[in-house]
């Protein structure tokens, strides 16, 4: 029953990224040319939001759906991996005209292309994970 929730919700997800043009590989594109504030709209109100929640959280000591408890902990910012990182996740979001979460809806919408996009996204995971202990901290 509890997968049920999960599929709801991820159906829900799928049909507001769809209905708010936030899968599509043009509004990305016009981002990345500054072109447009459309994302950028999205994507600040979605930091708001994760900000409300956060304090929420924090506040309340609220538990996941499973009953454990959320742990925040804020991680130290690193400025030259962090900013590594985000230039990769960056060139990946602009080559590719997608972030993780909408490479699945994309799928769901038809665009089974986006199978290669999820099996090269989770080939970068595997390597990551493997090489993760011999990088810097």
């Amino acid at each position: 029953m509890r997968n049920l929730v999960y599929l709801i919700f991820g159906i829900l997800f799928g049909v507001v990224m769809t209905k708010g043009e936030i899968v599509s590989w043009f509004r990305i594109h016009e981002m990345f040319r500054f072109e447009s504030f459309h994302m950028y709209g999205v994507i600040g109100v979605a930091v708001v939001v994760a900000s409300i929640g956060y304090l929420v959280i924090k506040k309340t000591g609220n538990k996941a759906m499973t009953g454990d408890e959320i742990n925040l902990r804020i991680i130290p910012l690193n400025f030259k991996r962090h900013l590594i990182a985000g230039t990769i996740f960056g060139l990946g979001w602009a080559l590719v005209g997608s972030c993780p979460g909408p490479m699945f809806i994309l799928v769901g919408n038809g665009y089974f292309y986006f199978l290669l996009v999820i099996v090269g996204a989770t080939l970068g995971t595997l390597i990551y994970g493997l090489i993760r202990p011999k990088l810097p901290h």
